[in-house]
């Protein structure tokens, strides 16, 4: 934090994110009083708004748009008295109490409780066609968009467990699936590849190995049209551009799904102390009864992507949105008690003098 820096304000609580879980979370604590302020972050609304329809989340039969169903959770949390803002949480810093968080414009907020709710972001390759084809025939996510592309070609790129389940999965729906992979062995545990190669000999998937996506090409009106995939035995084509071995060729699919990965969002928690696992998420309590969103630092709470690295589905994150807000909510109650107690004990004092 910058050296006597002006405090622009403080609250009971701050939420740092505004996907699913962070207004899901802004929602539940309005309505208990406790003035939450939320910072937008840099991907506001979170990756919801790179689906253009989720057919998934409960109470729309007839589904919704990624950004509709943020919007109206925005408002909805404001109607509550909810304050949102934009901005990033560069930092927060938990040795003293109130939290200081500063934002990445250097604003420096304080708070009693800090719910991160800031999501993970899903890796993606930085190829031509990928930021104007997102959402509309390029997914990362199959859970949420497979049904989308009954009888299709689907493309899988990736070698892990989360490319082998996905896979797996798009079968229902697929036409056929093909995994391109840059290597020829698979990174992912030996489940998931016997399961992987059952499908491949009742012809539900195909593996393309060595192989790697340079180009996706279509429309955002007509989605995914085909790729381009360049090939080298040796593996990793794209270091080998000029290799006589690599062969580039066009192919023919409807849909990609990116299974590469994902970053969480949680480098601004690195000085609090909180625990985070050798991938960066955020290590919650869990289990059973109340607090199962603390961290190990007393007043953060953790939710959505940025502590689930196995769900990850709107509605999931909304319920830990939800538990995180009440668990804040129980905290910010114990510290008034224990403000009020405090107060109690110097009145008494003094008039004991």
């Amino acid at each position: 934090m910058q050296p006597d820096a002006d405090i622009v304000d403080h609250r009971p609580l701050i939420v740092a994110g505004s996907g699913i879980a962070g207004l899901s979370a802004a929602i539940y604590a309005a309505r208990s009083n406790n003035d939450p302020l939320v910072f937008e972050g840099d991907e506001p609304g979170g990756q919801l708004t790179l689906t253009t329809e989720v057919d998934n989340y409960p109470g729309f039969p007839d589904g919704i748009s990624g950004p509709e169903l943020v919007q109206n959770m925005k408002q909805q949390a404001e109607r509550f008295g909810a304050e949102i803002k934009n901005g990033i949480v560069e930092s927060v810093e938990g040795d003293e109490r109130p939290f200081t968080v500063e934002l990445s414009n250097g604003d420096v907020y304080t708070a009693d409780a800090v719910i991160a709710a800031s999501g993970a972001s899903a890796r993606t390759l930085g190829v031509p066609g990928e930021d104007d084809l997102m959402g509309y025939g390029l997914s990362t996510c199959a859970t949420c968009d497979g049904a989308f592309f009954r009888d299709e070609k689907i493309l899988v790129v990736g070698g892990g467990d989360a490319a082998m389940e996905e896979a797996s999965f798009l079968t229902k729906f697929a036409s056929t699936v093909y995994i391109a992979h840059r290597r020829e062995e698979f990174r992912a545990e030996d489940y998931w590849i016997d399961r992987v190669m059952e499908q491949v000999e009742e012809g539900d998937i195909e593996i393309m190995r060595n192989t790697e996506l340079t180009e996706i090409h279509g429309s955002r009106a007509d989605g995914v049209d085909h790729v381009t995939l360049v090939e080298n035995p040796e593996g990793h084509p794209k270091r080998k551009l000029d290799d006589p071995d690599t062969e580039e060729f066009d192919f023919d699919v409807g849909a990609v799904f990116y299974a590469i990965g994902h970053t969480p969002n949680t480098s601004y928690l690195e000085d609090t102390g909180v625990d985070l696992d050798d991938q960066g998420y955020l290590d919650t309590q869990r289990g059973e009864g109340g607090g199962q969103t603390a961290t190990g630092v007393p007043g953060i709470f953790g939710a959505g992507d940025v502590v689930d690295h196995h769900y990850q589905q709107a509605a999931t994150a909304g319920g830990m949105g939800v538990k995180a807000a009440l668990d804040a909510d129980d905290y910010l109650e114990k510290l008034e008690r224990e403000g009020r107690a405090e107060a109690g004990g110097e009145v008494a004092t003094a008039e004991s003098d």
